[in-house]
């Protein structure tokens, strides 16, 4: 099954949860649960210290886009990796992905064949479209002039928006909103999490007015926009290697 295959199940009609098959939690399965994250490590998810809301928009289909939100962990100055999910409710919130996000000089060092994956996120941050949901803007300020020079690479591992009940088929590359079309979000979208989060991107927007615009934006990221062309996996059956008998 391609990344750009139709899902096997029918699409929902608009406003149905396709949650996972399954019924709710059992007490037992609660006790359990709560039991084990008294006694264990969860050391790498605690890293996690930056909730992004923003948009994205599938590679193969520019006409698909959704709302994403990103739990961002820091490795370095220069790294991020994000957990992506479709929503912030703790309840019902899917993990349809993973970002990583890199610094415009180690964006630099990749092949070009590599650099056709990535999006930049300058546009992203100077219209408001990445917020920090509750974050007040000026103490966000100075990370958004180092984000909007930086490159992700996104993922797209449950294609939620098209009714899948499960993770299905091949991932689906990703790309950052822009400036032209078919880049631009849809309005509603945009309104429907503002009113959510009871914030204004407009108004938000005219804050960000001084953030810095990058001086050069690899040509290669977002590639859709000089070529017109976007990429899709699919799967293709291979032979097995074979291991080595054991000494």
């Amino acid at each position: 099954m391609a990344s750009t295959d139709k899902s096997p199940e029918p699409t929902p009609a608009k406003g149905s949860d396709p949650t996972p098959p399954g019924e709710a939690m059992t007490i037992g399965q609660h006790v359990v649960d709560k039991s084990a994250m008294m006694v264990q490590s969860f050391k790498p998810i605690n890293q996690m210290s930056c909730h992004v809301c923003t948009f994205a928009i599938y590679s193969h289909d520019m006409s698909r886009q959704i709302e994403t939100h990103h739990y961002c962990t820091r490795l370095t100055n220069k790294f991020l990796q994000c957990a992506v999910y479709d929503s912030d409710d703790s309840n019902k919130g899917r993990l349809i992905g993973v970002e990583y996000i890199i610094s415009d000089d180690i964006f630099e060092t990749l092949p070009p064949e590599e650099q056709k994956l990535w999006h930049s996120h300058a546009y992203e941050i100077k219209s408001a479209l990445w917020v920090n949901p509750r974050v007040p803007e000026m103490a966000a300020m100075s990370e958004l002039e180092n984000l909007a020079k930086t490159y992700g690479k996104f993922w797209c591992t449950w294609q939620v928006d098209r009714g899948d009940r499960l993770p299905l088929g091949a991932p689906a590359l990703m790309m950052s909103p822009q400036a032209v079309s078919p880049g631009l979000v849809r309005p509603g979208l945009v309104h429907e999490r503002d009113d959510k989060y009871n914030i204004s991107t407009e108004s938000i927007k005219k804050s960000r007015v001084e953030i810095p615009e990058p001086e050069m934006i690899n040509p290669l990221a977002d590639y859709w926009k000089q070529h017109g062309k976007g990429f899709v996996i699919d799967f293709e059956e291979t032979g097995m290697k074979k291991r080595a008998p054991f000494p």
